[in-house]
């Protein structure tokens, strides 16, 4: 039997998308590491939206930091089929510095 899940990368003016079917059993950790050999997040640098094919900048991708339908869980997390598995990535900003920024203005 095999599961189709979703690997998402939301980007600050993109977002990359691969959909997989796995075998059965699979965890995060595997369904990250399929999406990665797959070459779903080694495309070139995102500019405006648009991809520049001309410039290979790898995304880091830490396996520690997913999540499935929002909720963070371990990359040993067994998969169930149709989950979407979303790469989180740091916060440019505290978003409580933002809102003391805006409330001083």
């Amino acid at each position: 039997m095999t599961v189709r899940v979703e690997v998402i990368q939301a980007l600050p003016r993109a977002c990359r998308t691969v959909a997989l079917e796995l075998d059965d059993g699979v965890t995060v950790a595997d369904a990250v590491r399929a999406a990665l050999a797959r070459g779903a997040f080694d495309a070139g640098r995102v500019d405006s939206g648009r991809v520049d094919p001309g410039h290979v900048d790898p995304v880091r991708v830490d396996p520690g930091k997913v999540a499935i339908f929002g909720r963070a869980v371990p990359p040993t997390t067994v998969l169930s089929d149709g989950d979407r598995i979303e790469l989180l990535r740091d916060l440019m900003r505290d978003p409580r510095d933002r809102r003391r920024e805006r409330a001083r203005s």
